[in-house]
């Protein structure tokens, strides 16, 4: 493919509450065995971009860590790659990333020592299957300056902290305003654009010189009227992890059929960094009821209308339900959880009882799993 790709995984996001405490919104579990970046750097691969960065900032380790290896999403070779870029001090600046075009701006020597002719830029939170073949074909056939994938959505859902744009017959984007106090429209942008590399690098080097640093703002808001920016509709499976209602909701949509047969049985494949552990066991006095579990887990008690992560342990006797247990919990016996979130490596201790009764409750439990 005649392009190279930019994934932005530096931000934080506080309305993730506790789950951001100790990992980037990007490294967050996904569908039992996924991180959320996966799915952006699976829809790179498979539509053969060879040279992908990702800018990392925000509690980078585990991201950082679960990119170790670019051979998961097939980018080792010799010809490209994957380049993972995280905010340094150097001659021209000592600041961490202020924004996008920031992160784009502080490594700009990437772009301009490519020399693919287009730029794919994707956020790395968002859970979607895309061909970027496709918006570069659409991309080149109207002559856009820039293209940005939008998704019309759901009239009950609250769209005013997404992105909003209007465009005209010829999907031209006509008017573009950031997380609105009132939307206009249901039509959000998905945080996915193609751009000409050439283009991007001036506008970002403008950006520079003004100290401006937001992509969105500084960028397609401020040149919407200058540059022909086009919208691209995205029609299949779309969901942004940006609050904890947000991530819960979308692990539960893997337990829908459509939604798993659309990720895991349809071409292409999603890719992901893979542990080598056994499979689910399922002993003596289990009942599982539309569930998701992973490999590695221990299941003893009861699990309806949940997903369960890899490396857990159930206890027996226990009750759980709409709810989701992260990577290597373990729960003691007679233990009773509902609409929750279990954190990661935590210890729930026998006997417990956690029920979210006004939203989801997320669990983090630090107690001693081994005693002497």
């Amino acid at each position: 493919m005649r392009a190279i790709g930019i994934i932005l995984a530096g931000g934080n996001n506080y309305r993730m509450r506790e789950l951001s405490q100790k990992r980037a919104v990007c490294a967050m579990p996904i569908a039992g065995s996924y991180r959320s970046i996966d799915f952006a750097l699976s829809n790179m691969s498979n539509s053969h971009i060879q040279k992908v960065a990702v800018f990392t900032q925000y509690n980078a380790i585990s991201l950082n860590e679960h990119l170790s290896s670019s051979k998961w999403w097939d980018f080792g070779r010799k010809q490209g790659g994957l380049f993972v870029f995280t905010p340094a001090v150097t001659a021209e600046s000592n600041f961490w990333y202020r924004g996008t075009a920031d992160a784009i701006a502080q490594n700009l020597t990437f772009l301009k020592n490519s020399h693919e002719p287009y730029v794919v830029i994707s956020s790395g939170d968002c859970v979607y299957k895309m061909d970027f073949n496709k918006v570069l074909e659409y991309h080149i056939a109207r002559k856009a300056d820039i293209t940005v994938v939008c998704k019309d959505m759901e009239p009950e859902i609250n769209v005013d902290r997404y992105g909003i744009l209007k465009m005209n017959e010829e999907s031209r984007i006509e008017e573009f305003e950031e997380k609105p106090v009132v939307a206009r429209t249901n039509t959000i942008s998905c945080g996915i654009y193609v751009v000409r590399r050439r283009q991007l690098i001036e506008m970002i080097e403008k950006c520079v010189e003004e100290d401006r640093y937001d992509f969105v703002k500084d960028i397609l808001i401020r040149h919407k009227s200058m540059k022909r920016i086009y919208g691209y509709k995205l029609k299949d499976y779309w969901s942004n992890i940006a609050t904890v209602e947000d991530y819960f909701n979308t692990n539960m949509d893997f337990l829908r059929q459509e939604t798993s047969d659309f990720f895991f049985r349809q071409y292409p494949d999603v890719y992901s960094k893979v542990d080598d552990l056994p499979p689910a066991k399922y002993n003596v006095g289990a009942h599982i009821k539309n569930s998701l579990i992973s490999s590695g887990c221990i299941i003893n008690g009861t699990v309806e209308d949940s997903v369960v992560f890899k490396k857990s342990y159930i206890g027996n006797n226990c009750y759980i339900k709409n709810s989701i247990i992260l990577n290597d919990v373990y729960i003691g016996d007679n233990t009773h959880i509902e609409n929750c979130i279990v954190e990661s490596r935590d210890t729930i201790r026998a006997n417990s009882y956690h029920k979210g009764e006004d939203g989801i409750k997320i669990v983090v439990e630090k107690n001693d799993r081994y005693v002497i």
